[in-house]
C-alpha cells in the first residue's frame, strides 16, 4: 500500500526525502506563528472584569459561553491528534506537522488556564458547560460521534468505507470542529476587542484562530490528499453525507450563537454570527471540493484582518501582533 496513510512502503523515522511538501509548509509556518499566552498582558481585562460599568451582563454572558466551550473543545482536539490521527498518517512530514498542532492545542489549553486564573472565574463552572449548557454539549457530542469508530484500537484505514470512516474524522475535527465550531466564538470575542473590551483575551483568540487557520488548511490539505489517492471513496453518496454533516453542524453552531448572544450587544447581533457561520461553512465546502450551499455574504469583513493582514506597528509604542519568532521576523 502506497500513500499517505498506513503506507507500509515508508519508513516513518525516515523524513527524508520528502514527499508533501505542503506538510512541511504548514509546519514552518506553525514555528513562525509561535507565542505563548503568559506574553499578553491581562491587567486591563481583570479591571473590565471587575468593574460594574465597562460590560453589560450580556458581554459577561457572552465571554463565559466562549471560555467554557473552548476550555474543552482544544483537549478534544489535541486527542484526536494524538489517539487518532497519529497512528494512521504514517508519512513522517504529516506527522511532524501534528506534532506541532498538538503543541498548539496545549498552548490553547494554557490559554483557557491562563484566562479563568486571571480573572479568578469558577473553574468548575467553566470546565463543566460542556455538560451543562445543552448548545455546547451539542457541538462536542456531534463531533464525538462522528469519530467513535477511529478511536477503537482494533480501527485500520484498509478498505474504501474505512478510509471513508477516517475522512470522516478528519472532517469532524478539522472542518467542523475547528473549521465551523470555532469560529462564531472568534467572531464574538473579536468584536468586544473592536469595542476596546477585554483586549488581551482578544489578543489571544487572535493568535489561536490564526493557529486554527493553519490547522484547517493541512486538514483540508489532508482530506484532499486522501481523496486524491483513494478516488473510490469519493463516491456522490458520500460527497452528500458530508455535506449533510456541515449543514448539520451550521445548525448547531446557529443555536449556540443565539444561546451566547440572545440580545445582540453594541453593533453585533446573533443573526450576523449566524450569517458568518453560514458563509465560513461555504468556504469549508468549497476547500474539499464540494459546492457552497448558502451563498450567504460575510457580515463581519474586519475579521479578516486577525490571519489575513499583516499589521505594522510601532515596535516601542506597542506590541507586534503579527507574531513571529526572532529568526523570521521581516522588517
Amino acid at each position: 500500500m502506497s500513500g499517505i496513510i498506513n503506507n507500509s512502503m515508508i519508513d516513518p523515522n525516515k523524513i527524508l526525502p520528502m514527499r508533501y511538501m505542503w506538510a512541511r509548509e504548514h509546519y514552518k509556518n506553525g514555528v513562525a506563528n509561535n507565542w505563548t499566552p503568559e506574553e499578553i498582558s491581562m491587567q486591563q481585562d481583570v479591571e473590565h472584569w471587575k468593574s460594574k460599568n465597562v460590560l453589560s451582563d450580556a458581554e459577561r454572558r457572552l465571554i463565559m459561553w466562549n471560555l467554557g466551550f473552548f476550555s474543552t473543545a482544544e483537549s478534544l482536539t489535541a486527542n484526536n491528534i494524538v489517539l487518532a490521527l497519529y497512528r494512521h498518517v504514517t508519512n513522517p512530514e504529516c506527522r511532524q506537522y501534528l506534532l506541532r498542532q498538538a503543541y498548539e492545542e496545549a498552548v490553547h489549553t494554557d490559554t483557557f488556564i491562563y484566562c479563568c486564573d486571571s480573572l479568578g472565574l469558577d473553574l468548575d463552572e467553566i470546565y463543566t458547560m460542556y455538560e451543562t449548557i445543552e448548545t455546547i454539549k451539542a457541538k462536542d457530542a456531534f463531533v464525538v460521534q462522528l469519530t467513535t469508530a477511529v478511536f477503537d484500537p482494533s480501527f485500520s484505514t484498509q478498505g474504501a468505507e474505512n478510509t471513508q470512516r477516517f475522512v470522516r474524522d478528519l472532517i469532524g475535527y478539522y472542518v467542523i470542529m475547528e473549521g465551523i465550531f470555532f469560529y462564531a466564538g472568534f467572531a464574538m470575542m473579536l468584536a468586544l476587542k473592536r469595542q476596546n473590551k477585554m483586549i488581551g483575551i482578544g489578543e489571544q483568540f487572535e493568535y489561536i484562530m490564526r493557529d486554527e487557520s493553519i490547522h484547517l488548511a493541512f486538514g483540508c490539505d489532508l482530506i484532499n490528499t486522501i481523496k486524491a489517492e483513494n478516488p473510490s471513496i469519493w463516491t456522490p453518496a458520500f460527497q452528500a453525507e458530508v455535506t449533510e454533516l456541515i449543514k448539520q453542524a451550521v445548525i448547531l453552531e446557529q443555536a449556540y450563537a443565539h444561546d451566547a448572544c440572545p440580545n445582540g450587544m453594541l453593533g453585533i447581533n446573533a443573526e450576523q454570527f449566524s450569517e458568518y457561520v453560514e458563509y465560513i461553512a461555504d468556504r469549508r465546502l468549497e476547500r474539499i471540493d464540494l459546492p457552497k450551499v448558502y451563498g450567504s455574504k460575510n457580515p463581519f469583513p474586519w475579521m479578516s484582518q486577525a490571519t489575513d493582514l499583516n499589521k505594522e506597528k510601532n515596535f516601542f509604542e506597542t506590541r507586534v501582533t503579527e507574531y513571529q519568532t526572532a529568526g523570521s521576523l521581516e522588517w
